[in-house]
């Protein structure tokens, strides 16, 4: 006797559910996984918070941080999105990225956390001073700020 095949219910990445055959209200299964892949597509989010917002905007991201409240008690570290159907937090992945509006900032996940990549210290010391290096290397720093990839 063979085995019947056995599917998972989930995407393995970010557990977006899977349509089977035969499903009735596959409309809701879509839907969930649109909704799911809406949040992860171009990832923006407001800010770090522990605290749900108030009167969150439908599509509105944000990171939870530690020790999270409310809503968000237990979620810390996830994406929480809000859409008309209430909160939806999806884990993130190692390498995920993400722009912080507040922070002006791109994020990484890395190691289990959010990260802002740290600007590097401007150059100083030295025996021969090359005031042209360090200015240029001022300037990259500058720029990076700027383009939002070191705080």
């Amino acid at each position: 006797m063979t085995d019947p095949l056995s599917f998972a219910p989930t995407s393995p990445r970010f557990a977006l559910p899977l349509l089977f055959a035969g499903q009735s209200q596959k409309e809701v299964t879509v839907n969930e996984a649109l909704l799911t892949a809406d949040v992860l597509l171009h990832l923006a989010v407001e800010a770090v918070v522990t605290t749900p917002p108030a009167a969150p905007a439908s599509g509105q991201c944000w990171l939870v941080g530690a020790s999270a409240t409310g809503a968000f008690a237990g979620k810390s570290g996830r994406i929480a999105s809000w859409s008309d159907g209430g909160w939806r937090f999806v884990a993130p992945r190692e390498g995920m990225r993400a722009y912080d509006i507040a922070a002006s900032a791109y994020r990484h996940f890395a190691g289990g956390n959010w990260q802002i990549a740290a600007a590097p210290a401007a150059p100083a010391g030295g025996t021969v001073i090359d005031s042209e290096a360090r200015a240029v290397i001022g300037n990259l720093i500058a720029t990076l700020r700027a383009a939002g990839v070191l705080s």
